[in-house]
C-alpha cells in the first residue's frame, strides 16, 4: 500500500494553495481584473536589475558545460564564499563558508535543517501565528508539533506560555521574522529575553534546544524597523534562508543553511546538514542561480511598492472599519475577521471576488491573511469590495 499521508498531503492542497488555484480558474471565467487575488506571498514587482544582468553575463560568458553542470554538494565554494560574506556584512561577526549549504529556497533550507536535527517524538514549537508548511516539514522529520500562541493584537513572543511549552522532548524553536502571517518583527530586546529563556531551559534540562530562524522577509521591512542578528543573541541558532523575497526569485528556488560559528559543536551540525541533505536528495542547489545570487548579494528588489500597498491597505481598511495590527515587515496584512469563523468569513468575501486566507491555517482563529504583493491598482480597486463586505455584516446585524 502507499504511504498514506503522503496521499493525504497530496490529494488536500494547503489552504493557501487552494485558494490561489481558485483563483487562477476564477480569473479564467471573469477576467483578471475583477478578482482580488489576497491569496498567496507571489512578488509582483520585478528583480532588481544586477539579478538580469548577472544572468546575461553569466550566459554569454561562460562555458554552458561549467554554468550547467554540477557543483559541490553543499554548493560552490565561491558561491559560499560570497554569501558568508554579505552575513559577515550584515552582522559584523565572521561567517565561515564552510558553514554554508545552498539549498532549493527556504522549504529545503527548514526541512534539511528539521532532519538534521531531529530524531523520533523530538518536539518542535512553532510560535502561533505561524506558517503552515512548518507543521508538514516538521512532522516528516519525525517531529512532534507543539503550538505556542503569541500575544494578543502585537503578536509578539509570549515567554510565559513559552516556557511553559518546553520540555525535556523540546529540540527546536521555529522563529519566523519578519512573520508571515502578520509582518511582525521579533526586536532585540525579545530576542536577549529568548536567547535567556532558552539557556536557562537547557541548564535546568540538560538538553540542547535550537532555534531555527526562518528569514526570507528580513529585507522587506518598514519604518526604520531592522532584523537582528539572532545568533548574536543565542549560539544555538540555525539560520535559513532564501533570495524568493528579497530578489523577487520565489519560482527559482534558491536560498541557503548558515551555521554560525558561535554554534557548539557547528561542524558537527553542519556535517548532518549535509547528510540530511543528502537522504532527501537536497544536494547541488541550482548551479546557474547559485552563480547569480552570489554576484546579487546585498541587492533588493524595488520594495517601495510594497510599502506603498501596506500603507494604502492600512489606512483604506482602517476608515471602513476593521481592525489590523500594521506590520513592521513582509508583505501581508492580519486583519480580524468579521465574524469568529474565519473560515465562514472568507467564503463570504468570495461573493464579492475578495480572496482572503483564514487564520484556522495559520493556528489561530478569527483573522484572515492579506498578501499586499499585489499591484497597487489591484489594492485601489479592491477598497470597495471591502466596504461591501463590511456593510454586508452591518446589514445582518
Amino acid at each position: 500500500m502507499i504511504n498514506q499521508k503522503m496521499l493525504e498531503l497530496g490529494t488536500k492542497r494547503s489552504a493557501i494553495r487552494e485558494l490561489f488555484e481558485y483563483g487562477r480558474t476564477r480569473k479564467a471565467e471573469i477576467g483578471a481584473e475583477g478578482v482580488f487575488d489576497f491569496s498567496i506571498g507571489n512578488p509582483s514587482v520585478a528583480a532588481p536589475q544586477c539579478l538580469t544582468d548577472a544572468l546575461r553575463d553569466l550566459i554569454d560568458g561562460t562555458d554552458p558545460v561549467t554554468l550547467h553542470g554540477y557543483t559541490s554538494a553543499q554548493g560552490d565554494p565561491a558561491v559560499r564564499t560570497a554569501v558568508a560574506k554579505a552575513e559577515a556584512e550584515r552582522s559584523g561577526e565572521y561567517v565561515d563558508p564552510n558553514l554554508i549549504y545552498m539549498t532549493c529556497g527556504a522549504a529545503a533550507s527548514l526541512t534539511i535543517t528539521l532532519h538534521a536535527l531531529c530524531n523520533a517524538g523530538d518536539e518542535v514549537i512553532v510560535l502561533a501565528p505561524y506558517f503552515p508548511e512548518y507543521r508538514v516539514f516538521a512532522e516528516k522529520a519525525g517531529a512532534v508539533v507543539k503550538e505556542v500562541p503569541c500575544l494578543p493584537l502585537t503578536f509578539q513572543l509570549d515567554f510565559a506560555a513559552l516556557s511553559d511549552a518546553i520540555t525535556p522532548r523540546t529540540k527546536a524553536v521555529i522563529l519566523n521574522s519578519p512573520n508571515n502571517p502578520t509582518g511582525a518583527v521579533i526586536p532585540a530586546a525579545d530576542l536577549q529575553i529568548l536567547g535567556n529563556l532558552l539557556r536557562e531551559k537547557e541548564a535546568f534540562l540538560g538538553t540542547e534546544i535550537f532555534l531555527i530562524c526562518d528569514e526570507p522577509y528580513r529585507a522587506l521591512v518598514y519604518d526604520g524597523v531592522s532584523v537582528p542578528y539572532v545568533p548574536s543573541f543565542y549560539s544555538r541558532t540555525v539560520v535559513c534562508y532564501s533570495y524568493s523575497k528579497a530578489l523577487s526569485l520565489p519560482g527559482e528556488r534558491i536560498g541557503y543553511i548558515l551555521i554560525p560559528p558561535v554554534l557548539p559543536d557547528g561542524e558537527t551540525v553542519y556535517a548532518a546538514v549535509c547528510g540530511a541533505g543528502r537522504a532527501l536528495g537536497f544536494v547541488c542547489a541550482p548551479s546557474l542561480m547559485q552563480y547569480a545570487v552570489a554576484r546579487c548579494t546585498n541587492a533588493v528588489a524595488e520594495a517601495s511598492v510594497y510599502e506603498e500597498n501596506r500603507g494604502i491597505l492600512s489606512r483604506g481598511l482602517s476608515e471602513i472599519g476593521y481592525s489590523i495590527t500594521p506590520p513592521d515587515g513582509a508583505f501581508y496584512l492580519f486583519v480580524k475577521a468579521l465574524e469568529e469563523d474565519a473560515v465562514a468569513f472568507c467564503q463570504r468575501a468570495k461573493e464579492y471576488e475578495l480572496l482572503l486566507v483564514p487564520s484556522d491555517s495559520f493556528g489561530v482563529r478569527g483573522y484572515v491573511r492579506i498578501s499586499y504583493c499585489v499591484s497597487t491598482q489591484q489594492i485601489r480597486n479592491s477598497l470597495p469590495a471591502f466596504r461591501a463586505l463590511y456593510e454586508s455584516y452591518r446589514k445582518k446585524v
